[in-house]
């Protein structure tokens, strides 16, 4: 997996890190049992299967059509916990809608649409609270309630687009990353403080568990800033973590405890590259000179030259706690997107952790990449058939002709005369045993069947002279005119000016044209259809005896089961005209070429010739002088 894939890849642990959540990008989700290493389900085209959706619209297109940009899960309480079908999948969309998954039932619970025009940017909530907050590429914040969807408030809190949002665990201020890093109060939304921010725009911020700082790090800046909240005039960040690569992934745990010795303070951040890196500090002045201990996968040199662009790395970790200062517990998941693997590690501050990596998930692994590779080697080569095998060669060895008619293709080789009578012989050989192929074939072949004329013979076409002549006069008679467009009007006039008999024979003679295609159906088909309509009592009530109607509905079935053949037959011709056409095209190219390809042959000849005469003259002249 390269560092591409890491950076669009959504991730999320459920809250009792059972379940792991994560999209590559193509509009799937997959959840996976952290417990087993199985999928447990996966999401694709979310639509919503209850009345209670008010906000919802039709998705078209498609999972690729889907665009999701950011994922949370949300975190309940303790009594909710225990009910089952309580676990939500908050998700954002580059449409700007915000949706939420019941994983336990498997359908959507609530959508709000087009709450950020634009795209929804980053999705957060407090630990202990019911609702959730939004933001977009609109500079607004939303809160939405967890469990209906509803829009509870909204506000600007930019005037450009926000990259990143956060709310602290007790859900009592707010942090935007925008142009600057603004800090708000939740409940008078009045604005606390303000940072410098970054320049570019940020990708991952949290608050820490206290609520005293805030973790931010921003595209293509390896780095981790730390910012104090301390309502202070201070605009610069208090602690810059330094890393190999920019972070996609952060996270913190804080421990206050009246021991001093027992307090710190630990981050969690994974790199681009597929490396986790965590620093451990007892306050901000150790945590700034903390060195970072990595955690990355032992990959084989061969294996990374080999599967370039899909080496297993580390795409997610939750920091589940502080066993003992310093030391950590951390859950991983790491591999493959296709197969992931899930591990819990104890990490000791100062101590890297190289894991073993696996190939599960890889197509083809290195063993046999390297024999396929090595087999098509193999395979390159070329065999040419010696002389003495030529009789059972398919094709006979081509001869070369000068622009006289006379063959030069041993004149200028190495092919010594006998060889080519030897051709010769073989040649003339080959080509009377394909005349007598041709000849045996030809006697074969039985005679060409015009596919009309078996249909005709099978019943499947009326013959063009199964009507009498008597019908067809009698069209003449009533003024019928099925070779030209007639308008409607005149069409249903004509019908109603008939007596139901007269009616109901042309309905006959016109069925029986249709069926043996001795008039287009484009003018008889209007006919049919305005007898149907005007005379229907009288077609139905002669139905029983002459069976016209079931005759009629039979051959609009086979009528109307042919035509997908035909359409796709009709457009199979189309494409092998259009080769046809094309190589013609090309041959006609490659005629002109050879043409003015012999034609500056033959120049070159007669400049060779000139020069031959000029030569001899020169010589003639130089003996005589």
């Amino acid at each position: 997996m390269s560092s591409s894939n890491i950076r669009d890849l959504l991730t999320s642990f459920s809250p009792s890190v059972d379940f792991f959540a994560i999209s590559s990008g193509d509009g799937r989700i997959k959840i996976w049992d952290t417990v087993k290493g199985q999928v447990q389900t996966e999401f694709a085209d979310i639509v919503s299967t209850g009345g209670t959706d008010l906000f919802s619209k039709p998705e078209r297109g498609g999972h690729l059509s889907v665009d999701y940009t950011c994922m949370k899960w949300l975190p309940l309480d303790k009594e909710r916990k225990r009910k089952h079908g309580s676990s939500l999948l908050v998700l954002g969309t580059g449409s700007g809608d915000v949706l939420a998954q019941d994983v336990s039932a498997g359908q959507l619970k609530w959508r709000v649409s087009d709450c950020h025009p634009g795209g929804v940017s980053a999705i957060s909530f407090p630990t202990h609270d019911s609702s959730i907050y939004t933001a977009g590429v609109d500079g607004i914040i939303c809160k939405l309630d967890s469990m209906a969807g509803n829009l509870l408030g909204k506000f600007r809190a930019s005037t450009k687009g926000i990259s990143s949002m956060s709310v602290s665990s007790d859900g009592k201020m707010l942090a935007t990353a925008a142009a600057q890093l603004k800090v708000f109060n939740c409940s008078n939304l009045s604005k606390v403080q303000k940072f410098s921010g970054h320049p570019g725009p940020v990708r991952c911020m949290i608050f820490t568990d206290d609520g005293k700082y805030i973790l931010s790090s921003a595209v293509a800046e390896r780095y981790v800033a730390v910012w104090k909240l301390d309502s202070g005039k201070k605009q610069s960040a208090c602690c810059v973590l330094a890393m190999d690569h920019p972070a996609v992934f952060l996270d913190s745990r804080c421990v206050d405890a009246e021991d001093v010795d027992a307090s710190g303070l630990s981050v969690l951040a994974i790199s681009e590259m597929g490396i986790c890196y965590f620093w451990y500090g007892k306050n901000i002045e150790e945590l700034r000179s903390a060195k970072p201990t990595k955690i990355s996968l032992s990959l084989d040199d061969q294996f990374s030259k080999s599967q370039k662009g899909a080496a297993p790395a580390i795409f997610a970790a939750k920091l589940q706690g502080i066993a003992k200062p310093p030391s950590a517990h951390i859950f991983l998941a790491y591999g493959s997107v296709v197969k992931p693997s899930f591990e819990k590690i104890i990490v000791h501050s100062g101590r890297d952790i190289k894991l073993n990596s696996s190939q599960d998930g890889i197509l083809l692994p290195i063993s046999q990449s390297r024999k396929s590779k090595k087999g098509s080697n193999t395979n390159n080569e070329v065999i040419a058939l010696d002389r003495a095998g030529a009789e059972d060669a398919l094709l006979p060895i081509p001869t070369f002709f000068d622009s006289h008619g006379q063959k030069k293709g041993h004149q200028n080789s190495g092919i010594a005369p006998d060889e080519v009578m030897t051709n010769d012989l073989v040649n003339s050989k080959r080509e009377a045993q394909a005349e007598a192929r041709k000849d045996d074939m030809a006697q074969d072949e039985e005679p060409p069947i015009c596919i009309e004329d078996r249909l005709r013979t099978l019943g499947i076409l009326g013959d063009k002279n199964d009507f009498r002549s008597d019908l067809v006069d009698f069209t003449k008679l009533m003024g019928i005119n099925t070779e030209a467009n007639i308008p409607p009007q005149k069409m249903r006039a004509a019908i109603l000016s008939m007596v139901p008999s007269d009616a109901y024979k042309l309905l006959e003679v016109l069925v029986t044209m249709w069926q043996s295609r001795s008039c287009s159906g484009k003018y008889i088909l209007p006919w049919i259809c305005c007898i149907l309509v005007n005379c229907s009592d009288y077609l139905i009530s002669q139905e029983p005896v002459t069976q016209l109607l079931d005759l009629l509905d039979k051959l609009c079935k086979s009528k109307v089961g042919s035509i997908q053949s035909l359409l796709q037959l009709s457009g199979r011709l189309q494409l092998v005209t259009a080769q046809i056409e094309k190589a013609d095209q090309n041959e006609g190219h490659g005629f002109l070429h050879d043409q003015q390809m012999d034609e500056s042959a033959d120049d070159d000849d007669d400049v060779e010739f000139l020069y031959g005469e000029q030569d001899e003259d020169s010589q003639t002249s130089s003996d005589d002088d």
